[in-house]
Parts: C-alpha cells; structure tokens; sequence
C-alpha cells in the first residue's frame, strides 16, 4: 500500500512514524513535510501546495496512492476529501459538509443543541448583531468565554475575567478582523469548570472506534499561565478517564454525534477529535475537530498497536466495528520545545544540536528546516519530545531529560507537564 501524508508539524511526523511501521506500507510520501521525515527516509515534496488539490491528484495518480492521511484541518474545511472523489485514492478525513464541526462553532452549538449533547451554555451574533452582543455580555457572570466562529489557528478563544476585557475581545473580532471573516460571527459561552480532556473517535460513516485519551497543555506559562498555544505537551492515559467516565462520554457524547451526524445526513469518515470538559464528574462538549490535535496524537499513537493501514482499511470499508483498537498500558508524555517569545515574536535561524531520537525518548520535528546542511529553528514550535513509561512520572522524567538534551539558542519548554496528576 502506498500512503501519502500531508502536513509539516510533529502531529503529521508522528502519523508517518506509525504508518512506516506497517509491513502493508511499500511507499510512503510526505507535502509539504518536514527535515524528520526526511531523516526518515521518506520523500518529501515541499513545492506541491497542500491547497492545490488538481496537483495533489496528480501526484496520486503518477504514484497510484491508495490513502492520504491529511494532519491538518485547512484542507479539510477547504473539500479534499471531495476533490477526491471518484479516484482510487482513499482519504482519511470528513468531507467539507462534515467539517463543518471544526469550521464553524455556531454550526457546531446548533447540532449539539438539537441532539441535546452536553455542552456550555450559549448565544451566537453575527456582526450586524454587535449592539445586541455587546448587551449580553453585560448580563453574563464571569468568567466569560468569546470565540470567534471559524477557523483561527488555535487562537479564537478567550477567556475574559472582566466584562470589559470580554467586550474588548468581541470588538476586535468583529470591528477590527482580527481574525477576518471567521471572527464576523462568535459564540458567547458559559465559562465552565473542570479540567479538559481530548479524546479522539475513528469514524467510517457508519461505525467507530474509540481510541485512547490525552490531556493537553495550552497555555506557555508553567502551572497553565500565559498566553494561549498551540499546545505545549500532552499526557495519556488521563488518570480521571476510568471506565465510568469514558463510558459516560460514549452514552451521552460519542454515540449521539454519530447518530445525529447520519440523521443530517452526514458521512463522518477519518478522526473526530472531541474536546472536553470534565465538570465535576460530567463530560461535555468544548469543541469538535474534523482531524488528529497536536500534540496530543504524538503520546496517542504511541499507545496504539495496531497496523495503521489495517485502520485505514477498515474505514475505508465501512467495518470499524470489527476493529479492535490495541492499547498499551503504559504512560506517555510529550512536551513541546519551543522558540522563546512564541506564540507571540521569535527568532529562527538558530542551530541545532542532540536532536536524535533514541531508546528512552522519540523525537517529532515541527519547526525545523535544512540551512546549508544545518537543523536549524524555523517556528515557534520546534519538536515534541514523548516518552513513554510505566507511570506518567517515568515517562515525563524521560521525555524530559530528552528535551534538555536538545540544544539550540532561545530553547524553552514548560517542565511541568501533568503537573496535576503528579505529587
């Protein structure tokens, strides 16, 4: 089987990583990719545009590809998987109707609404409604949430501590474009409670498979202070997911989204990543994904067994429900090295050294590009570290030691990952 994976980030690194594994994997191929990929050995083409989906059949067709697994959500909401349709290659993701649960909030509020999925309490305005929004802010308690409806880069969501600092959040969104189109209508949320969880559904349409949890790190600072990331480490299993907790979430989440998604009409097929909120003992809903999150599917996968193309088989063919997904016990811990000053102002260019993946710890690129023969930083974040072990204290101890060992000027990461879990 020959697969392609599109994508440059530590997430689409660590897909290929598993794939490779498969003995069904003959070829493999990366666009744009990145410089671990090609320490990999597999080829990367940088100059085909992930947008450019007339070229990326081409590519298909000279290459006779049978899957492409996309990593990120742009391609996604912009109709790849129905460019494709009528080809011989198969891709892994939702259709854009389907990937409207990443691309539009309000959509997504609408449909857990309807099918009376736990989640925030809200009200969505459009732009002309500004007045009207401005008004409702004043009567909400705080905290207060505002998030832009489309897509923002990890980036549309605030949480306000004061009712101005939540209007100031919706004028900039609104009257000044901060995120363009995708900030003309916004969501007003309750703020709720709890600690967040990400836990990631394979869908073939019909069926699906969950597959393990993770606990993501968003803020820069240590103890979750700062501003807010694309995600600075991950941890799983999460230690409050028991069986009671995850059979909660599949009762009163997961099977009522597939079963809504079918009454809409809607052929979920790839990964539905589902953030959320555990509320003293209650799961819902922060947000939807149509795609894999980052960095939580570098630990993820990790705790998988199975061969990724036997998964791509099955949805593919409409038979996840005979999939059993294999899941090691052991902890995994991942934690982001990073540019000092992202996600706001940094400096690239700087060398790096110790970057090797070896027997304690595996290193994912994110941020890295070729300079005369050099590694050197090219973005705020640069590597995911994950390890894994027989307690989270073992694995983060030693995908630490690996994050340490990495050296390049302006390195930062947070030490603290699953501080809450750890004495």
């Amino acid at each position: 089987m020959k697969v392609l994976v599109i994508g440059s980030g530590a997430r689409e690194h660590a897909l290929t990583h598993k794939i490779k594994q498969s003995p069904k994997c003959t070829e493999i191929y990366a666009i744009p990719g990145n410089p671990g990929m090609e320490l990999m050995g597999v080829p990367c083409l940088p100059h085909l545009k992930i947008s450019d989906f007339e070229s990326l059949k081409t590519f298909c067709r000279e290459k006779d590809i049978d899957f492409v697994m996309v990593g990120p959500e742009l391609p996604l909401v912009q109709g790849i998987a129905d460019a494709f349709t009528g080809e011989k290659t198969f891709v892994v993701g939702p259709n854009q109707k389907a990937a409207q649960l990443e691309a539009s909030k309000a959509f997504t509020k609408e449909f857990l609404k309807k099918y009376h999925i736990p989640t925030a309490r809200y009200q969505t305005f459009t732009k002309n409604e500004l007045h009207h929004a401005l008004t409702y802010i004043e009567q909400q308690p705080l905290p207060i949430v505002i998030k832009a409806d489309g897509l923002a880069a990890g980036k549309g969501v605030i949480i306000a501590q004061s009712h101005t600092e939540a209007k100031e959040a919706l004028l900039t969104m609104m009257q000044q474009d901060k995120f363009g189109i995708s900030g003309h209508t916004v969501v007003i949320e309750e703020f709720m409670q709890g600690i967040e969880l990400s836990v990631f559904v394979l869908c073939d349409g019909e069926h699906y498979a969950v597959l393990p949890e993770a606990k993501d790190y968003k803020r820069i600072g240590e103890q979750d202070t700062g501003l807010n990331t694309g995600g600075m480490g991950a941890v799983s299993p999460v230690p409050f997911a028991d069986m009671e907790f995850m059979q909660k979430v599949e009762q009163t989440i997961i099977e009522p989204t597939i079963q809504g998604l079918i009454q809409e009409n809607i052929s979920y097929i790839g990964i539905l990543f589902i953030g959320l909120m555990n509320v003293e003992g209650t799961p819902k809903v922060v947000e939807f994904n149509c795609r894999f999150g980052d960095p939580e599917t570098q630990v993820v996968l990790e705790r998988i067994n199975n061969d990724w193309i036997d998964i791509f088989e099955h949805i593919k063919n409409k038979t996840l429900h005979q999939c059993k997904i294999d899941i090691k016990k052991e902890h995994v811990a991942g934690i982001v090295l990073a540019s000092e000053g992202y996600p706001e102002h940094f400096e690239t260019g700087k060398i790096i050294q110790n970057y090797q993946s070896n027997d304690e710890y595996t290193v994912y690129h994110a941020g890295t590009k070729w300079e005369n023969n050099t590694l050197v930083n090219a973005g705020g974040r640069v590597f995911t570290v994950i390890s894994q072990g027989n307690t989270l204290s073992e694995a983060k101890q030693k995908a630490l030691k690996g994050a340490r060992n990495i050296a390049y000027t302006n390195k930062y990461h947070r030490e603290d990952i699953g501080f809450e879990f750890l004495d």
